[in-house]
C-alpha cells in the first residue's frame, strides 16, 4: 500500500498541487466537493436559460440568478405582474449561493487557493505571472477588502478571486456575507431597472427567443450526444482491433 502510493504522489502535484499542502483534512475535502458542486449546478442550469426565459424568468431567476432573467422580471414588473422590490430580491440568494465556499477556501488553504483560481501554469514565465497577481490580489484584499467585496461584479477579476482573497486577508464570515448581499444587490438592482425602464418591448424580444428556445435545447443535446460518441468511437475501434488479434 505504502508503495503505490509513494509511486503515485509525485505525479499529482505536478498536474493539480493540492491546496492543502499535505494531508486532507475533512474540511479540504468538503471545500474541494463544493467547488465541484458550484461548477456542475452552473453547466446544469446552462440549457434551462432558453427553456426558462419566456415562460418563467422568476424561475430563472430564482434558481440561477441569471442577468438576462432579471432583466426580464423587471420587465414583467413594469407591467404590473410582481412588485419590484420582489424582482430584485428574488436574485439574490441563487447569486451569492456559493460565494461564501471560497471565502472559506481563501480562509482555509491561504494562498495556494488563489494559486487554484488563476490556473495551473506550465511555463516558468507564467508561474511568475500567477504569483505577482497572487500578491496583488492578496495587497489588495488587505487594503480593500471591504469595498472589494461590494464592488465585486464591478472590477476586471473574477469574482471567486476576490471571495478567496477576502477569506485570506482574515475577514468574518458574517461580515463577508453582509457585504455580499450588498454588493449582489448593486448588480441586481441595475438590471432589473434596465428591464423596468424598457418594460413590455423587453418582454416582446424575450418571447421571441422563447419562440426557439425548444429548437435551440434539442440543438445543443445533439452536438452534446455525437460530441461524446466521437470521443469513445477510438476506444471501441481498438477494442475491436484487440479481439480480431
Amino acid at each position: 500500500m505504502t508503495l503505490a502510493t509513494d509511486g503515485l504522489e509525485p505525479r499529482g502535484p505536478r498536474r493539480v498541487p493540492a491546496p492543502w499542502g499535505g494531508t486532507a483534512r475533512r474540511a479540504d475535502i468538503v471545500i474541494a466537493l463544493l467547488i465541484g458542486l458550484s461548477l456542475a449546478y452552473s453547466l446544469a442550469l446552462w440549457p434551462l436559460v432558453p427553456a426558462l426565459i419566456g415562460s418563467h424568468p422568476l424561475l430563472l431567476e430564482i434558481i440561477s440568478g441569471s442577468t438576462l432573467a432579471e432583466v426580464t422580471v423587471g420587465a414583467h414588473s413594469r407591467l404590473g405582474e410582481l412588485p419590484l422590490w420582489f424582482a430584485v430580491v428574488a436574485g439574490v440568494p441563487a447569486s451569492m449561493m456559493f460565494d461564501w465556499v471560497f471565502w472559506w477556501a481563501g480562509r482555509r488553504w491561504g494562498d495556494r487557493a488563489l494559486h487554484i483560481f488563476l490556473g495551473r501554469a506550465s511555463s516558468p514565465s507564467g508561474v511568475a505571472r500567477r504569483k505577482a497577481r497572487s500578491a496583488r490580489l492578496e495587497r489588495t484584499a488587505e487594503r480593500f477588502g471591504p469595498a472589494a467585496v461590494v464592488l465585486a461584479y464591478y472590477l476586471p477579476v473574477p469574482t471567486v478571486l476576490i471571495y478567496a482573497a477576502s477569506g485570506l486577508s482574515g475577514m468574518r464570515l458574517r461580515t463577508f456575507l453582509a457585504l455580499d448581499v450588498v454588493g449582489t444587490l448593486l448588480w441586481i438592482g441595475p438590471s432589473v431597472g434596465l428591464g423596468y425602464a424598457i418594460g413590455q418591448p423587453a418582454v416582446d424580444v424575450v418571447h421571441r427567443i422563447n419562440h426557439y428556445s425548444t429548437l435551440l435545447t434539442i440543438v445543443v443535446v445533439l452536438v452534446v450526444i455525437g460530441v461524446q460518441a466521437r470521443r469513445r468511437r477510438p476506444h471501441s475501434h481498438d477494442g475491436v482491433g484487440r479481439r480480431h488479434r
